[in-house]
């Protein structure tokens, strides 16, 4: 790359130049962690509100009482994954698949006693298929008509506590709260052209992002679009996903 073609971007410099502003920048980012830390003590210290872990939630083996989510363990994270009714696949949320994706696996935080389990306001019979084209193997539960805040708004991270047969909700948090279970979104901030969002600040020059969240869907040939022929990214990874030419939903997701 010539030095015009880098026109209006950061500098060029020695590596005892760039060392010594990562030196800096190392200072805010500690800063950072710090107060993230605090922050996480805090959000242990938070009231808790009892809950009714009686309510009756659908899985593989039918109706089941919520507390039976926690797999005999003391504590329960929940992803709420918003849903589109009589939807296809590529039809499904976008946003809630990036969470659901990287959350494949919760070996460590079964190590930790954290049961884990995905929540949906859809009907079990659509969900299940669903389940089982991605692929996931954490449990899928259907809470379409449970009460929040076991069902009721989705798209949250939630969190539950369980004393015997006492249910507790200890937190809940949604938008950009639930990307720390997104380890891309991170590793994507660290990179020189971050996520190409249109909201991130970024040097001169640098790659813009059309649209908040550009990068959810695309096309077969990995092309981002938001169009009919688009899916939730991962999909494309799936045996039998083929181009389409709707995402064939209608209307607002529950």
């Amino acid at each position: 790359m010539t030095t015009n073609e880098l026109s209006g971007r950061p500098p060029i410099v020695g590596l005892d130049t760039w060392q010594a502003a990562r030196d800096e920048l190392l200072i805010r980012e500690k800063a950072h962690t710090r107060e993230g830390d605090a922050i996480a003590a805090a959000r242990r210290r938070l009231p808790m509100a009892e809950i009714d872990g009686g309510v009756e939630v659908v899985g593989p083996d039918g109706p089941v009482p919520f507390r039976d989510l926690f797999q005999g363990r003391d504590e329960l994270l929940v992803y709420q994954h918003m849903w589109h009714d009589g939807a296809p696949h590529q039809g499904q949320c976008e946003g809630c698949t990036v969470a659901a994706w990287h959350l494949r696996d919760a070996t460590y935080l079964n190590a930790r006693g954290v049961s884990f389990a995905v929540l949906t306001p859809g009907r079990w019979d659509e969900v299940a298929p669903f389940v089982a084209f991605m692929g996931y193997t954490q449990p899928w539960y259907s809470v379409r008509d449970a009460p929040a805040p076991v069902g009721g708004d989705m798209g949250y991270f939630s969190c539950f506590l369980r004393d015997g047969e006492r249910v507790f909700l200890t937190y809940r948090t949604t938008g950009r709260g639930t990307e720390p279970a997104s380890g891309s979104f991170a590793l994507l901030d660290m990179t020189p052209y971050g996520r190409r969002e249109a909201w991130q600040v970024s040097p001169e020059g640098w790659p813009k992002g059309e649209a908040p969240c550009w990068y959810w869907r695309a096309d077969a040939d990995g092309t981002p679009t938001w169009g009919p022929t688009s899916r939730p990214a991962p999909q494309w990874t799936r045996p039998g996903a083929t181009p389409e030419t709707t995402l064939g939903r209608t209307g607002t997701h529950r």
